[in-house]
């Protein structure tokens, strides 16, 4: 494939923290290059309203936080290539990126490509996305006005998402396998004094049947053992992220979770390569960090293209 042309600056991934890395790699007139990957504004775009984020008391959608991002880059000449990642070889510098209009090369990397939805990996799950499985409140949500729905998590994804399908569902049950949820104290308290949201606690789905559209679930009591099929009208599943890291296996240290392993400078274990966001945080995972540790990155990497003294 042809070589398209080099780069001081490649960021791959156009989340909070590709966002944030080139804002502050273009106001250090590094030109950066960044490669949006197919999820334009990462997970956070999935978010029908941000309330945490500082500088929005009263809240903003994902995807117009994540267009105010892209047009404040732009300002200061930040480019951006709407296409997906292929392959990347950091067997040599400087660094290849391939993605399908060619290949670019680049003197220093971000990798901010975060993480995908996590799957249940039961029988009916493939076969019923996009006819009664989601993993898209705000995407989907529309589609199941006034029916009964469940959602799969207890996080504070799984709640966010279970309270804004309130919306459209006459009722929304949360399913989660532990007794206790583990979503902040806020929004716990709005989905239990929801009237349209309700729980079954202890208890993991096992199969997802139906004929045109999902019908029911087969879950099963993880502390009795028993199990009962429950009604559906149809699925969200919310059971966390898993970092996109498959590019990296065997060219980067990862830590055991899969999240590229990062040092305080969010150096990885190659000279002049950053990794900032989902795809290097198991912990807090939450819009605010990653554009902070994207803003990190990139401070970072201006100073490794100075000096060339980076790496683990």
């Amino acid at each position: 494939m042809a070589l398209i042309e080099h780069r001081q600056l490649i960021i791959l991934g156009a989340g909070p923290a590709g966002l944030s890395a080139a804002i502050y790699g273009a106001r250090a007139e590094l030109k950066p290059l960044v490669i949006t990957g197919m999820v334009l504004y990462g997970q956070a775009s999935l978010t029908h309203t941000i309330e945490n984020y500082p500088g929005f008391p009263k809240g903003i959608g994902g995807m117009q936080l994540g267009q105010l991002f892209e047009e404040q880059a732009k300002a200061f000449g930040t480019e951006f290539v709407f296409d997906e990642v292929q392959a990347v070889d950091l067997s040599k510098h400087p660094y290849t990126v391939s993605v399908y209009g060619g290949d670019y090369t680049t003197d220093a990397l971000i990798i901010a490509m975060g993480a995908n939805n996590k799957r249940l990996n039961v029988p009916g799950e493939e076969e019923f996305i996009g006819r009664g499985v989601s993993y898209c409140g705000t995407c989907d949500g529309w589609f199941y006005k006034d029916k009964d729905i469940h959602v799969v998590g207890g996080g504070d994804s799984a709640l966010e998402e279970a309270i804004f399908l309130t919306r459209f569902a006459h009722s929304v049950t949360i399913i989660h396998r532990r007794d206790t949820l583990r979503a902040g104290a806020i929004l716990e308290n709005r989905a239990r004094t929801n009237p349209k949201i309700g729980f079954i606690f202890d208890t993991v789905v096992k199969e997802i049947r139906g004929g045109e559209g999902v019908d029911e679930l087969l879950v099963e009591n993880v502390k009795t053992g028993e199990t009962s099929l429950i009604p559906t009208e149809g699925l969200f599943i919310f059971i966390g992220h898993s970092p996109n890291t498959k590019l990296f296996e065997g060219q980067l240290a990862l830590e055991p979770g899969g999240t590229i392993k990062i040092n305080e400078h969010m150096e990885t274990s190659k000279k002049s390569v950053f990794a900032a966001g989902e795809i290097a945080d198991p912990h807090f995972r939450q819009v605010v960090t990653s554009a902070g540790m994207g803003a990190a990155a990139a401070i970072s990497a201006t100073h490794c293209l100075e000096t060339m003294s980076c790496g683990l």
